[in-house]
C-alpha cells in the first residue's frame, strides 16, 4: 500500500497513495494511525484525495481509528474526500462523528494550527 506521513505543525497528515481502499489494505492503514498515536500523536489528518472507493471494512477501520484517537484525547479528521467516498461516508452514518474537510489547508486550520 502506498501511504506517507508527514507533520505539519502537531498535525500528523496520512496521505493515502491508493484510488481504492478496501479490507486487504487495511492492516497497512490501520497500523500507520496507531503508529502515530503511539509516539504520542494526537491531531491526525488523512488524506483521501486519490481515492475514489472505499469498502466497508474500511469504514469500520475510520470509526475504529477515529474511538481509538478520541479515547486518546485527539482528533481525527479527513481532507480531500471524493464524492463517492463521501456518499459511503454519509450512507453510514461516520460523517456525523469523524470530521470532513474539501481540502487540506481547511482541515490543518480547523485544528487551531
Amino acid at each position: 500500500m502506498t501511504l506517507n506521513t508527514e507533520q505539519a505543525g502537531r498535525v500528523s497528515i496520512v496521505r493515502v497513495g491508493e484510488t481504492r481502499l478496501m479490507y486487504p489494505m487495511l492492516t497497512d492503514f490501520s497500523s500507520a494511525v496507531t503508529g502515530l498515536l503511539t509516539s504520542g500523536k494526537r491531531e491526525i489528518l488523512i488524506d483521501l484525495a486519490p481515492v475514489t472507493y472505499v469498502d466497508s471494512a474500511t469504514i469500520g477501520c475510520m470509526m475504529d481509528l477515529y474511538r481509538q484517537v478520541t479515547t486518546g484525547g485527539g482528533r481525527l479528521k479527513l481532507c480531500g474526500v471524493q464524492k463517492r467516498v463521501e456518499t459511503m461516508l454519509t450512507l453510514t452514518g461516520a460523517q456525523n462523528f469523524i470530521e470532513i474537510h474539501a481540502d487540506e489547508q481547511a482541515a490543518i486550520k480547523s485544528f487551531g494550527v
